[in-house]
């Protein structure tokens, strides 16, 4: 297995006893643009509560990796209060959509599949029992804000769950069901179903609907029907809204928001709905939002607006403002509601040098997208296609993901180099396998480096990144090509960065453009502190990578 001149030099580097610890990370402003944010599959994290792993009668009989695996909410809102994600410098965690998914098992033709994922949707108003209750995704949010860490929660607006013999179709005037999406231009990707057995929304249509009948039996067997139609019922008169699909949609996904105080949403199958959906979306989110500050001032965090991200499926910051839907029709997903767009060349951009990633990425961000972002991230939960399959290159990635421009998504394992493959599983199942917390408290062995290791590694980097927001958000400048020395600043953060090091001597870094001379400066990778002289600092380290600011 092959390795480049930084990896080893890091797994050298945590090899050796003398490592100084990282300073202590100070309190800076947040800013979305520089976001570290976590992406897990709850029930893939961590399980606290082993008595919730199987409900409404689901059964330990899918094929590998597609059924309930145990995770749940309260396992999150543990590894937040263990400080797992503080240590890591993560601002914000995404979690999976935790409504009360399709209770049987259905085979897309990759074997019996459960809902364990959120995006099978019965009953948006519900939290799964499979993942907790109410109590326990209120005290996750509350826990997160706590730390200060904001909360992404992921919602559908395109489809339900397939359809069972226990998860009835909804009614026509609220599904299709036919026909399967081409792909072609906007009307085979919008008014179609992604899948077979996966019901499209109606999100097209302007004429009033009544409730699933399904949806109705249900909640007055929970005994809160008249409750539930009452807050529709407020809902619709104070907008004016027609009680249309969409609108449904809008105002119970909302209601997380305005309940639990959710900071924003990542949208998923973006490009599978009308554009104008998202913006009124945004446009009821944000109302509840403000309620939710409004009436909950110590759990605030700050004054930050509702923000959102789309999932815009082989979207790359290259398109800018302007997505290929095909047949001649572009769309502007900033202009619609959204606030960043999730990058999905990075995967592939990531394969070439830092200079050409780091600075295309920074002046696409500095030019045409000048006050939007994108999220980048190397490896995700649908995506089959990531920057290192084999986790060949742990350390590499880490430096590739958290210092590029943009905001960056962590997709839970990352840091622990958790493996992608699966013998007997089949499709995405492969990258969601159980976080392998074991292997990372035993620091266990691969072939080149230890589990604990990378992740000490990611978190120096994610501590460094959520330190200073120029990281993210700031202006790019080269200073150096050999060894490959660049500086971001933004308002008055001023950082330095240096790469592919010599690992056999100590190597003074250009730093004079943006530090000057008598300055004292710290090298956040290795803890020490150095006083910049003649335009150039030597922290008398022989790491690959220095991390340098005040």
């Amino acid at each position: 297995m092959k390795f480049s001149a930084l990896a080893v030099s890091l797994a050298l580097t945590f090899g050796a006893a003398h490592v100084s610890a990282a300073p202590p990370v100070a309190r800076t402003p947040f800013v979305w643009e520089n976001a570290t944010v976590y992406f897990l599959l709850t029930d893939r994290f961590n399980n606290a509560n082993k008595a919730n792993d199987l409900a409404y009668g689901r059964k330990a009989d899918a094929a590998p990796l597609r059924g309930y695996m145990g995770g749940d909410l309260a396992g999150v809102t543990a590894k937040i209060k263990e400080g797992y994600f503080k240590e890591l410098g993560v601002d914000v965690i995404w979690i999976t959509p935790p409504v009360e998914q399709i209770h049987a098992g259905t085979d897309e033709g990759t074997g019996k599949s459960y809902g364990f994922h959120g995006y099978w949707a019965r009953d948006f108003t519900s939290i799964d029992a499979n993942l907790g209750t109410e109590a326990d995704l209120q005290e996750l949010v509350d826990t997160a804000h706590a730390n200060g860490i904001r909360v992404l929660l992921d919602v559908v607006m395109n489809h339900t769950g397939p359809v069972t013999a226990l998860d009835p179709v909804w009614p026509k005037e609220w599904v299709r069901t036919a026909p399967v999406c081409a792909f072609k231009d906007a009307r085979t990707t919008v008014d179609c179903t992604l899948v077979k057995n996966l019901p499209d929304l109606r999100t097209d249509v302007d004429r009033p609907v009544a409730l699933p009948p399904a949806l109705v039996a249900k909640w007055k067997e929970e005994k809160r029907y008249d409750r539930e139609v009452a807050s529709l019922d407020a809902f619709f008169k104070e907008t004016g809204y027609p009680r249309a699909p969409r609108y449904y949609l809008m105002k119970w996904h909302a209601d997380w928001v305005r309940k639990y105080g959710f900071d924003g949403f990542r949208a998923d199958t973006a490009k599978h709905v009308e554009p104008r959906v998202w913006k009124d979306l945004k446009k009821v989110a944000s109302k509840a939002f403000e309620d939710w500050k409004r009436e909950n001032p110590a759990k605030r965090l700050g004054d930050a607006k509702f923000y959102m991200t789309a999932e815009v499926y082989n979207y790359s910051l290259r398109h800018a403002h302007q997505f290929d839907m095909g047949g001649e029709t572009f769309v502007d997903f900033y202009d619609n509601g959204f606030d960043s767009v999730i990058n999905f060349s990075m995967t592939s951009d990531a394969k070439g040098g830092y200079d050409a990633m780091f600075g295309r990425y920074a002046a696409l961000l500095g030019g045409p997208l000048r006050g939007y972002s994108v999220i980048n991230y190397l490896s995700s939960h649908d995506d089959g296609a990531p920057f290192d399959p084999a986790r060949a290159r742990p350390f590499d990635s880490a430096v590739k993901l958290l210092l590029s421009p943009g905001a960056a998504q962590i997709y839970y394992g990352d840091e622990t180099a958790r493996l992608l493959t699966h013998d007997g599983a089949k499709g995405d199942a492969v990258l969601r396998s159980f976080m392998n917390w074991e292997e990372l408290a035993s620091n266990a062995q691969r072939d080149g480096y230890r589990i604990a290791d990378v992740r000490k590694h990611w978190g120096l980097i994610g501590r460094f990144r959520q330190a200073h927001p120029a990281v993210g958000a700031g202006e790019h400048r080269k200073l150096q090509t050999t060894p490959y020395t660049f500086a971001r600043t933004y308002e008055k953060d001023r950082v330095v960065v240096a790469l592919d090091l010599p690992t056999d001597k100590s190597t003074p870094i250009v730093v004079g453009p943006i530090f000057r001379d008598g300055e004292s400066v710290t090298d956040y990778y290795s803890g020490k502190k150095a006083v910049v002289a003649g335009g150039k600092v030597d922290f008398h380290t022989k790491n690959g990578i220095v991390l340098i600011a005040n």
